[in-house]
C-alpha cells in the first residue's frame, strides 16, 4: 500500500461507510492564530467549530491535514522524529462520541476490505487512568472490552490488551492555559520485537520499540477554566489523528518512514553523491528538512526565508540541510533535492519555480554568510594564539554558530588547523541556554490558548478585513492577504505589494477603515460554494484549501471575504484604527502593524 492509497482508503471509509463529509486540509500557516507559527495538528483549523460554531460541512468530518512541528528539529535524524507530516483525522462536532469513535477506529484498522486489515492480535490500546480532575475512563475501556480486548492489569501482557495511564500519556489539552480538553484512547501496533525487561510493567508506554502508537482518539468532554477547574463541555467532540508516515511504514513492513516511497528517491540521490561513509543521520536531516521547506515555501500563504517567525524556521531548515550536505561531501544544490520532492508530491508542481527560486536565493545568501563566519574566525585567531591554553571558548564558538550560522564542526576544523581546541562543553551549555530562552518565548507565545476569541482579538480580526478592503481600494486589486497574526494588543497583516507605501497612502487607508468603523456597518455571514463566492466577488485564494461549502463574511458596503471567523456583529465601537508601522516582509510582500485605540 502506497501513501496515496492509504489517504484515499481512509477518507473513503469515513465518507462512504460512516457518512462523514470530506473537507480540504488548511494552510500550514494558521489563520489568525497568534499562538503557534504553524499548523501542528489536524484540530488547529477546526478550533472555532470544536468550540461550538457550526461547520458548513456538518457535524461529521474527515480530512488529511499537512502539519509541521518545530519542537524536535534537533532530534531529526533518528527513526521517528519528523518535522513535516500529514495527519489523517475524523471529527465529530457534538455528534457521535466514545462508542462510535472506538468502533470506527477498530473497524478501519482491522477490516481487510475497507480498512488496513491489521491482525487484531497485533493491537494494544491505552485509556486514561483517572485523577483528581477527572475519573478513570471506564467507558472507553468497556467499549474496547466489547471488541475482545482484555485488561492488562487482570490478564497480564499479551495481544489485545488495555493499559491505563495518567494525564501525561492519555489526556489531550488544553493547548493553552484554558480551553477544551479530555481523555484519549490510543492504539498501538505490536512490531513483533521481543519484549524487553520493562515491557511487562510499562506496557505500551515502554520506549524499547516493541509498541508503536498509530492512532489517537481524543474525547473533548471538559473545559479547563482559568482557576484550574475541569467543567463538562456542552458540546462533546471527537478529535482523532492517524499519522500517515508512521502507518504507511508499518503497512509496508519497513523500519522507518525514510524507507518508504516518500523519502527513498531522495536518499538514493544523496547516497550516490556523498563521499563520506556514515551518512544515515545526515541524509535523514537533509530529506526531512528540505521536504518541510518545499511545503512551507509552496504554501498558499507564501512564506519566505527571513529572520522572524515562520521565515526564521524555514531559514533554519534550509541552512541546516546545506551544512549537512557539505558535511557528507555533496556539492550539489539543495534545489536538486527539492526537485525530487516536487516529483513525489504532484500538488507542489504548480509552485515549482517559486520554490526553487527561493531555495536558490537562500543558498547563495548562506554561502556568503559562511564566508563571513570564516572572516570572523580569522579576526579572533591572533588573540587565541597568544594564550597559553590554546582554547577557543564555548561562548565564542556559539557566537560563530548563532550569529553567523557557522557550524560547530567547521569551527573545530579551523581550530584544529591552527593548533587550537574548542571548548565543546561550553558551546553546548550556551546552546542549551539559548534553547531554554527559545522555549520560554514559545511558551509565552502559546499561553493565550488557541484561537483567542476575546472581544479585543475579534475586533482586530474584523479590522483585518477592513484593512484589506482599504488597501485594495487605495493600492489596487493586485493586493491580497499573504498572512496575518493577531494578539489582543495589535494586528499584523502581510499583503502583496511591490513597494513601500507613501505617507499619503497610509493616511488614506486609515481614513477609509475609520470611516467604515464609524458608520457602524453590519457584519453578516453566508454559507455558499467557492464558485458562488467567486461569482459574488468575495476575496480569497481560491483552490484546494477550501471545501465544498465555505463561509463568506460581509461588512456591508466595505468588504466581502472568505473566512472562518470570529467577527464583530457591527463595526461601531471597535475603536480608532491606526497604522503603527509599514515595512517589507519579504520580496513583493509588505507588512502592516496596526492597533485599535
Amino acid at each position: 500500500m502506497k501513501a496515496s492509497e492509504l489517504k484515499r482508503k481512509y477518507i473513503d471509509f469515513f465518507v462512504k461507510k460512516h457518512s462523514h463529509s470530506e473537507i480540504a486540509g488548511a494552510s500550514l500557516i494558521p489563520e489568525n492564530d497568534p499562538t503557534v507559527l504553524f499548523t501542528t495538528a489536524g484540530m488547529h483549523p477546526l478550533v472555532p467549530y470544536l468550540m461550538g460554531e457550526s461547520h458548513p460541512a456538518g457535524t461529521r468530518l474527515v480530512d488529511c491535514q499537512k502539519c509541521l512541528r518545530t519542537d524536535d528539529i534537533d532530534e531529526v535524524g533518528d527513526d521517528t522524529h519528523c518535522t513535516f507530516f500529514e495527519m489523517l483525522g475524523n471529527w465529530s462536532l457534538g455528534d457521535y462520541f466514545k462508542k462510535e469513535a472506538i468502533s470506527m477506529s477498530y473497524e478501519f484498522l482491522t477490516d481487510k476490505e475497507h480498512g488496513l486489515g491489521i491482525d487484531p492480535e497485533r493491537l494494544n490500546v491505552s485509556c486514561f487512568a483517572g485523577d483528581n480532575d477527572a475519573p478513570k475512563d471506564e467507558e472507553s475501556a468497556g467499549y474496547w472490552e466489547e471488541l475482545g480486548f482484555k485488561r492488562a492489569s487482570e490478564h497480564g501482557p499479551g495481544p489485545m490488551r488495555i493499559w491505563f495511564y495518567g494525564k501525561k500519556e492519555n489526556w489531550w489539552g488544553p493547548a493553552g492555559q484554558t480551553g477544551p480538553c479530555g481523555p484519549d484512547t490510543e492504539m498501538f501496533f505490536d512490531t513483533g520485537k521481543e519484549p524487553c525487561s520493562r515491557c511487562a510493567e510499562d506496557g505500551v508506554d515502554c520506549d524499547c520499540g516493541k509498541y508503536v502508537e498509530i492512532w489517537n482518539d481524543v474525547f473533548m468532554e471538559y473545559n479547563k477554566t482559568a482557576d484550574g477547574k475541569y467543567e463538562p463541555l456542552e458540546q462533546k467532540n471527537v478529535d482523532t489523528g492517524l499519522g500517515l508516515e508512521r502507518v504507511i511504514a508499518l503497512m509496508q513492513g519497513v523500519p522507518t518512514h525514510y524507507d518508504t516511497e516518500l523519502f527513498l528517491p531522495v536518499l538514493e540521490f544523496l547516497r550516490e553523491k556523498a563521499t563520506a561513509q556514515d551518512i544515515t543521520e545526515a541524509e535523514r536531516i537533509i530529506a526531512d528538512h528540505i521536504r518541510a521547506a518545499v511545503f512551507i515555501i509552496g504554501d498558499p500563504k507564501g512564506v519566505m526565508p527571513s529572520n522572524t517567525d515562520q521565515g526564521y524556521v524555514l531559514r533554519r531548515l534550509i541552512r541546516r540541510s546545506i551544512r549537512q550536505m557539505r558535511k557528507i561531501g555533496i556539492d550539489d544544490s539543495v534545489c536538486d533535492v527539492a526537485k525530487i520532492f516536487i516529483d513525489i508530491y504532484p500538488e507542489l508542481s504548480d509552485f515549482a519555480d517559486h520554490i526553487l527560486t527561493a531555495l536558490e536565493k537562500e543558498e547563495a545568501q548562506f554561502c556568503r554568510t559562511l564566508h563571513q563566519g570564516e572572516k570572523e574566525f580569522e579576526k579572533i585567531l591572533p588573540n587565541l594564539l597568544r594564550g597559553d591554553a590554546k582554547i577557543l571558548s564555548g561562548r565564542l564558538a556559539f557566537k560563530l554558530y548563532d550569529t553567523y550560522g557557522f557550524p560547530l564542526e567547521m569551527t573545530k576544523d579551523l581550530a584544529k588547523e591552527n593548533g587550537l581546541i574548542v571548548d565543546e562543553e561550553g558551546f553546548h551549555q550556551a546552546f542549551e541556554k539559548h534553547q531554554e530562552m527559545s522555549r520560554a518565548g514559545a511558551e509565552a507565545k502559546f499561553k493565550g490558548g488557541l484561537q483567542d476569541d476575546s472581544a479585543a482579538t475579534t475586533a482586530l480580526h474584523t479590522a483585518t478585513h477592513l484593512l484589506l478592503a482599504a488597501l485594495r481600494q487605495v493600492l489596487g486589486d493586485h493586493v491580497y492577504q499573504k498572512g496575518s497574526n493577531i494578539t489582543a494588543e495589535r494586528l499584523r497583516f502581510d499583503f502583496s505589494h511591490p513597494e513601500a507605501m507613501t505617507d499619503e497612502q497610509k493616511s488614506e487607508v486609515e481614513k477609509l477603515v475609520n470611516e467604515w468603523i464609524e458608520a457602524d456597518l453590519e457584519v453578516g455571514c453566508e454559507e455558499m460554494t467557492p464558485d458562488e463566492a467567486h461569482e459574488r466577488g468575495a476575496v480569497g485564494v481560491f483552490g484546494e484549501r477550501y471545501g465544498n461549502i465555505i463561509k463568506v463574511y460581509t461588512v456591508k458596503g466595505a468588504s466581502k471575504e472568505i473566512c472562518g471567523g470570529p467577527h464583530v456583529e457591527k463595526t461601531g465601537g471597535m475603536g480608532k484604527f491606526r497604522i503603527k508601522k509599514e515595512q517589507s516582509s519579504s520580496s513583493g510582500v509588505r507588512r502592516i502593524k496596526a492597533v485599535l485605540e
